[in-house]
Parts: structure tokens; C-alpha cells; sequence
């Protein structure tokens, strides 16, 4: 029975893939990819030849019926963004619906996560956290959102564009001066930078500099009491 695969890929470093994604990659009869010319280059890494169909966030329904007829036509498909792993914060889901609606099997093959990389390397004590992703471009909506987050008083990890990344920190700082903000950049690349403090520390950082490359993911820690209670084992 054809196959729909959601095939994890690097955020930056090329090593970063499993054998698994890679021989999925190698076995199936078409890839379906955020941006083609972005997952070529993955796959020339690898030596890997395949039709490759474009899926991405504006086609993504229409695409989702053209990757159903095709297994139906018996094709296994593999599905992979332009990094980490598809449907989070990425275009997929939707794709994953519509295929398991038709009665074929969805296979995940596990990989890089912006989020668990960052997690990983802020040194966050806690048992949850909160994944938001991208917030609003209206900065209306974007306090909105921000003030919720807060009033939870967990820790929850936004995406960033090199662009807003100042603009957005520095409106965290207006409304949660003392909370501890970890703000992974490049992560995996050769210039791969985390920077630790307030969110007001570091938008005064990345403003000091001539320009901010790189997309950005942040974690925005709880209070320190909360992170105490958090740590708390059962005797």
C-alpha cells in the first residue's frame, strides 16, 4: 500500500539527519517539499534523485488533493519542509489530514526541532512548556497574545524573523521586565549564538549591531518561584 511520509530535516547542520530520513528520502517514488530549490540542495548532499512537487503554506490544499491521486496511483511520498520537522510551524498538516481521510498510512520519521533544540540548550527547569510559534505581525494582537502567555506564568517559546526580533523583545521587556529570556540564533549553523538575560538585555544586544541575521527561536522562562515549584520530586 502506498506510503505518506513526514520526513524530519535539518535546521542548519546537513549532519543533522537520521539514517532513517535518509534512506525514506532514497526509497520513495516522490518528495513533496516546502521549496524546491531549498530541499534539492539537501538532497544533493546526499546523492539523492527524486521528483520532487512543491507543497508550501499557499498551495497547500490544492496540493494535498494532488498527493492523494498520486498515491492512489500507487506512490509512496515523502513530505519535508525547508527545516525541522513538517507541521510544526510549518506547512504539512493539512496534507496529513487529507491522506489519512483517503485510508493511507501517515508515517512520521522523528528528526530536528527548532523547539527541542532551544529547550535543550536554555537550561529551563520546568515540566511544561508552551509552543506558540509565530505571533501576529499586529502589534495589537501580538500584546494581546503576550499578556496571555504571561498570565499563565509558564515558560513558552515564540519563533522570530531577524526583522522583528528587536521590535518583539523589546515589547516583552514593557510587559515582563524581570522574566529570564533564552533566544537561540542560527542554532546548528557555523554561527550558531544563544544569548541569556532579560528580554530588554538583549534587544539592546542585537540592536548594538551593525544587523541581526539568522531566524530566532526564544524561550521565555516563568518566574524564578514558579521554576522552584516545578523542580519538586515525589519523596
Amino acid at each position: 500500500m502506498s506510503t505518506f511520509y513526514m520526513v524530519a530535516t535539518p535546521i542548519g547542520n546537513l549532519d543533522d539527519i537520521t539514517y532513517r530520513a535518509v534512506n525514506v528520502l532514497k526509497e520513495v517514488d516522490i518528495i513533496a517539499c516546502e521549496d524546491t530549490r531549498h530541499t534539492q540542495f539537501l538532497l544533493q548532499h546526499y546523492d539523492i534523485q527524486k521528483r520532487l512537487i512543491a507543497c508550501h503554506a499557499h498551495n497547500e490544499i490544492n496540493s494535498a488533493n494532488g498527493i492523494v491521486a498520486l498515491l492512489e496511483a500507487g506512490n509512496s511520498i515523502a513530505y519535508v519542509s525547508d527545516a525541522g520537522t513538517p507541521g510544526i510551524s510549518d506547512p504539512g498538516a493539512r496534507v496529513v489530514t487529507a491522506v489519512r481521510a483517503a485510508g493511507f498510512p501517515v508515517v512520521p520519521i522523528p528528526g530536528p526541532s527548532a523547539v527541542a533544540t532551544l529547550v535543550s540548550a536554555a537550561g529551563y527547569v520546568g515540566k511544561t512548556f508552551i509552543f506558540e510559534g509565530f505571533l501576529s505581525p499586529r502589534k495589537g494582537r501580538r500584546t494581546k497574545r503576550f499578556q496571555e502567555l504571561l498570565d499563565r506564568n509558564e515558560a513558552f517559546i515564540i519563533y522570530e524573523s531577524p526583522y522583528r526580533v528587536i521590535k518583539t523583545l523589546s515589547e516583552l521587556a514593557e510587559l515582563a521586565p524581570q522574566r529570564r529570556v533564552v533566544a537561540g540564533r542560527e542554532m546548528t549553523k557555523a554561527f550558531e549564538e544563544f544569548l541569556d538575560g532579560s528580554a530588554r538585555q538583549i534587544a539592546d544586544t542585537l540592536a548594538a549591531r551593525q544587523s541581526v541575521k539568522g531566524e530566532f527561536a526564544i524561550c521565555i522562562c516563568p518566574s524564578e518561584a514558579t521554576q522552584d515549584n516545578d523542580d519538586d520530586s515525589e519523596a
